[in-house]
């Protein structure tokens, strides 16, 4: 039986199987960088209402199959997954940003 989730006005179960890679498929997401990837996914999900209902990060991929709403397009959230999460682990990880794009990691 499928679990239907409800509005005031509808009743909906998408679900997608998000799949992506770093640049290049690098193998960055390790250690520290993987944990806290974890941890920004799963804040960027919480905020748009977002239910994972699995997820795996690998050294070079990550693997997400969640539950969302119809009132944000698939599209915009990829983009707040992939956008948020990246600029922050940019910001963070100096080192990254000397790998993908050549800059000075000071």
């Amino acid at each position: 039986m499928r679990s239907y989730r409800k509005n005031s006005h509808s009743q909906y179960d998408l679900k997608v199987h998000l799949i992506w890679i770093p640049k290049y498929r690098k193998r960055i997401l390790i250690g520290k960088v993987s944990e806290r990837t974890r941890d920004l996914l799963r804040q960027i999900c919480m905020e748009h209402e977002v239910h994972i209902i699995s997820g795996k990060i690998s050294c070079d991929h990550v693997h997400m199959f969640i539950s969302y709403k119809p009132q944000i397009s698939l599209s915009k959230l990829v983009q707040y997954l992939k956008g948020i999460s990246s600029r922050i682990l940019l910001q963070e990880f100096t080192h990254l940003r000397k790998q993908f794009w050549g800059a000075p990691s000071s």
